[in-house]
């Protein structure tokens, strides 16, 4: 035999040799297979609100659950069945001063919730239009993200309170962030999430989930919406109001609410240096959160919204009326319709709602501020035929009327944020979650 054939026979027996082994090592020696978490049992009920209820958006509370128990859990729970329709396309309908500051509130919302990622900063941007035309969230954009803000708890977007917006993004970051809210204010619609209108990590349970309809994962998120027709699209039907707010707290990121504080800064000193000239005349007795006064067309028409904030004080409910005119007309409730039509100043506040509004009548005050004037109210003659009316006829007071909200609304885990502890807060009574 030559050394070659010696050399190939050698080699044959070693691929032999290694092919009976191999089957027989993984035979006596089996790699472990990855056991899969079994989903906890949880015990939440669910509610599928009626037509006619508006839906409650609950607070913050979450089931006591380890990271990878909730992640087991979530995963257990299927997507809905049907179609996912993608939202309407939204165009935003306000001028350019109320634009340039919603497209600054919504940038921050998509960049400090999602981080700098196009995929989430789009889903993000889609769940805060979609508030934004649904009833049981405030009608401003500004409004929607920075909703309970001024609590240290229960905010709705969690970048607006924990102090993220101390630090500050790149300038690309927020560049390719106001594109994105650009785009999203103009019509783009980023459809995989439908008409969701809230979300949250998949490390976390919310009780909240057991009443909502799960959409679609994005990256880590899980994407809900209301069971039943408020999930419908027929549900999102509101019109957005005019008046974005200015957020103080974006003044180092953008020039719209920068100089809209500098400017409001400026009416505050203005008002303040002029004193009110009116004429307090009573809170009513029949309601002590409504305030009736006198009011001076010559005075600057922030320091009505000055002396309305100082008579309200720190009152959740609130409501000031105020006439340059008062004559021989008495004060009670309803007012009639000529007391309505005199009115020359009115302010709302619900902060359980996070409505506030101040109108002037235009016409007494040409310095008030844009989109704040007041709707003069039509008067009906009543026919010379017609039988008289037992009392004076009431009619609304020409404040907007806020559409009814919860008081508090689910908090919004950012999209890129890392896995943090499960929160701590003990679970109601009822429901209780049950760990298998």
């Amino acid at each position: 035999m030559s050394r070659k054939d010696a050399v190939l026979r050698a080699i044959m027996v070693v691929i032999a040799a290694v092919t009976i082994l191999i089957p027989v090592l993984v035979i006596t020696n089996p790699p472990a297979m990855p056991v899969r978490r079994p989903a906890p049992r949880i015990v939440m009920p669910r509610r599928v609100v009626p037509p006619a209820e508006l839906p409650p958006v609950e607070p913050v509370k979450f089931v006591q659950l380890a990271p990878e128990d909730a992640r087991a859990f979530n995963a257990s729970v299927p997507f809905v069945d049907g179609p996912n329709p993608a939202a309407r396309p939204f165009r935003y309908p306000n001028g350019a001063e109320d634009l340039a500051r919603a497209t600054d509130c919504l940038a921050a919302a998509v960049l400090y919730e999602a981080g700098d990622d196009a995929v989430g900063e789009k889903a993000v941007a889609q769940v805060v239009l979609n508030r934004l035309r649904h009833p049981a969230f405030p009608k401003t954009v500004c409004g929607v993200v920075f909703e309970g803000s001024e609590r240290s708890t229960g905010c709705q977007f969690t970048f607006t309170c924990d102090g993220a917006l101390a630090r500050h993004p790149s300038a690309d970051g927020w560049r390719r962030a106001r594109e994105i809210a650009t785009a999203a204010l103009a019509g783009s619609v980023y459809k995989p999430v439908g008409y969701a209108t809230h979300y949250h990590t998949d490390w976390v349970v919310p009780y909240w989930q057991s009443s909502l309809d799960k959409l679609a994962a994005v990256h880590t998120h899980l994407f809900f919406r209301w069971s039943g027709w408020w999930g419908t699209p027929p549900a999102f039907t509101r019109h957005v109001q005019s008046g974005e707010p200015v957020v103080a707290q974006l003044a180092s990121l953008s020039d719209a609410h920068r100089m809209g504080a500098a400017l409001a800064e400026g009416d505050a000193a203005i008002a303040a240096a002029a004193p009110f000239q009116g004429r307090s005349l009573m809170p009513l007795a029949s309601d002590p959160n409504t305030f009736l006064t006198s009011v001076d067309p010559g005075q600057p028409a922030e320091a009505l919204r000055t002396m309305a904030l100082q008579t309200c004080g720190d009152r959740a409910r609130c409501k000031v009326m105020g006439w340059s005119d008062v004559g021989a007309m008495g004060f009670t409730l309803p007012l009639t319709s000529e007391q309505i039509a005199a009115m020359s100043f009115s302010y709302l506040r619900d902060r359980t709602t996070g409505f506030e509004k101040a109108l002037w009548n235009c016409a007494e005050f040409k310095a008030a501020p844009p989109f704040s004037c007041m709707k003069r109210q039509v008067m009906r003659a009543v026919p010379v035929d017609a039988e008289p009316a037992a009392g004076p006829t009431p009619a609304p007071v020409p404040t907007p009327t806020p559409s009814p909200t919860p008081a508090k609304s689910s908090e919004l885990t950012g999209v890129r944020r890392k896995p943090a502890p499960v929160a701590t807060s003990a679970p109601s009574p009822t429901p209780t979650p049950v760990a298998r």
